[in-house]
């Protein structure tokens, strides 16, 4: 049978609408997840809509590498299920095409899902983490009650503890400031004042943090002897070159490395570590998802054509179950390849050996008239619809 025929471009441009239609939706599922502390950082910190935006942007080469495998299955699916619920399956086969014979526009499918999700693995995830690390440093720069904690030690600043005990956002204010200022060398000094306010050198990496009714402790070790200063106004300068210093000289993950720099780390590893072994399963995690558009693909058809009496959301469902099945023994053989437990390889390949090792199982019986009964994922399904 021609690759080109009428039937396999029919079936081809069926797939695309319930795609596109997943793309969007999963997608917006997954920035939903983010939304808390996207609004967090436009409302509370004033953060610009631009840079919001491109934090969105950056996020989603990481989403996409899991959205486009179930929703080249989820297409897939229903695809077949409407197919055979309008009884086209039954009039193929009348007119002497097998099961196997409707595979060609599939396979295509998946290998263009194959190829975008690759990319995303090999080149969007590190472009996107890595940008996402320089526009935070970015805004924290220029929003320094974004990288401050309440209750908590910053060490971020040259020479310079910060510790405070409340951000008031709402009058941009710090509240119990407690501060040990070690920039000189023969004096130590500790500064407590009840309430403070920071306010940017623009331009600059450097901060100035105005205390209000405060006390300054010096301790001169040469001398042995302590002062006490009461104030009413006092400025500490925060210079945050140490901070910006130590993000750029931290070494990448093995999230944000490229395929080559991974390959170079695992080449020169002198031993086999927590370290190697996270980078090997990234490694191996580049090409083990792109390939789970086929694993899941051909799993998606006999589901679909076994499905036809059932509604789309019934499809929908089913997906979504052996997508997390999938997802389950990817996140097991993550967690077991970076101890060592076994191989990483085996980890990263067993998830898509298995589920298209059962699509390949059903799809062989289906083709053969002996289907198998699915009614437990009808009824989990169904009892689920239930209680909701």
């Amino acid at each position: 049978m021609r690759i080109n025929s009428i039937i396999n471009r029919y079936i081809f441009m069926e797939m695309i609408p319930p795609f596109i239609i997943n793309i969007v939706f999963f997608t917006f599922i997954f920035l939903m997840t983010n939304i808390l502390d996207i609004t967090n950082m436009a409302v509370n910190y004033n953060v610009g809509i631009a840079s919001v935006f491109l934090m969105l942007i950056y996020a989603v080469p990481y989403f996409m590498v899991f959205v486009i495998p179930m929703s080249i299955m989820t297409a897939v699916l229903l695809t077949f299920l409407r197919l055979s619920s309008d009884n086209e399956i039954i009039a193929l086969k009348s007119g002497g095409m097998s099961i196997y014979g409707l595979l060609p526009p599939v396979f295509l499918f998946c290998l263009s899902g194959c190829i975008f999700t690759a990319f995303m693995t090999i080149y969007g995830l590190p472009w996107g983490r890595t940008s996402i690390k320089e526009l935070t440093c970015k805004i924290v720069a220029s929003n320094l009650d974004l990288g401050l904690k309440e209750r908590a030690f910053n060490d971020s600043f040259k020479d310079v503890m910060l510790y405070t005990g409340k951000i008031d956002l709402k009058n941009n204010e710090l509240i119990n400031i407690f501060i040990e200022d070690g920039r000189s060398d023969e004096i130590v000094s500790t500064i407590v004042a009840p309430r403070g306010r920071l306010f940017s050198e623009p331009g600059e990496l450097s901060f100035q943090l105005r205390l209000y009714n405060g006390t300054i402790n010096r301790v001169d070790i040469d001398k042995r002897s302590v002062q006490s200063i009461n104030f009413d106004t006092y400025n500490v300068t925060l210079d945050l070159k140490r901070a910006a210093a130590k993000v750029k000289k931290r070494s990448k993950d093995e999230k944000e490395m490229s395929l080559d720099e991974l390959r170079r780390h695992l080449k020169d590893a002198t031993q086999k570590d927590s370290d190697y072994y996270s980078m090997l399963i990234e490694f191996h995690r580049k090409f083990a998802i792109p390939f789970a558009c086929f694993a899941l693909g051909i799993l998606a058809v006999p589901l679909g054509i076994q499905s036809k009496s059932s509604k789309k959301s019934f499809g929908l469902g089913l997906g979504l179950i052996f997508f997390l099945l999938y997802y389950l023994l990817l996140s097991a053989g993550s967690v077991f390849g970076e101890t060592g437990a076994y191989p990483p390889v085996i980890g990263m390949w067993v998830p898509n050996i298995v589920m298209s090792g059962t699509g390949i199982f059903l799809l062989i019986r289906t083709a053969n008239e002996r289907p198998v009964k699915i009614n437990f994922f009808k009824k989990f399904i169904n009892l689920n619809r239930i209680k909701s």
